[in-house]
């Protein structure tokens, strides 16, 4: 980012909500990487189903704030901040069902755990191992931080990240 875009984003809200937005959700990716890849904490159907939202988001934040650069007209930007926000609360409602499901509020999806068996003959240990690692149960949270999940962080996150989009469609120009 150039100090004139730091200028620019002062004066224009829209400019800097697309900014904050394209950045938190950036970080945001990059820290689920960072779990997954460098700690080594499997992602769950669910969790990965998280990440959808972001990759919608990110390029949609990153246009938007090009787009307020360019001086397109405000009311393209608003709208598309207003989708922004969307897409945010959108990845909010995934995070909460998902928390609410590793707190036991309600089922999580049957598709996050399959039954582990034992292989009882040849031929059973071959179907498993063809199967591929087995799924990650998606009520059970692999870490938590001041006792809230990852899913339960990702729907805080997501939560501010709308809120900001929302909030810079409302604002006016400085």
């Amino acid at each position: 980012m150039t100090a004139s875009t730091l200028t620019h984003a002062r004066n224009n809200p829209r400019l800097a909500a697309a900014l904050l937005v394209g950045c938190g959700a950036t970080a945001t990716i990059l820290g689920a990487y960072f779990f997954q890849y460098v700690i080594g904490l499997a992602p769950c159907p669910l969790c990965l189903e998280q990440r959808v939202p972001y990759y919608v988001a990110i390029p949609l934040a990153f246009a938007l704030a090009v787009g307020a650069v360019l001086r397109l007209p405000p009311l393209v930007i608003r709208i598309g901040l207003l989708a922004l926000a969307l897409v945010m609360a959108w990845a909010a409602g995934l995070g909460i069902y998902h928390a609410g499901a590793e707190w036991g509020f309600w089922q999580g999806p049957t598709t996050c755990a399959q039954p582990s068996t034992l292989a009882r003959t040849p031929a059973d240990l071959m179907r498993q191992l063809r199967s591929g690692p087995p799924v990650v149960d998606c009520t059970v949270a692999a870490w938590r931080l001041f006792g809230i999940s990852l899913a339960g962080w990702n729907a805080l996150i997501a939560t501010v990240l709308s809120l900001v989009a929302l909030v810079g469609a409302a604002r006016r120009d400085a």
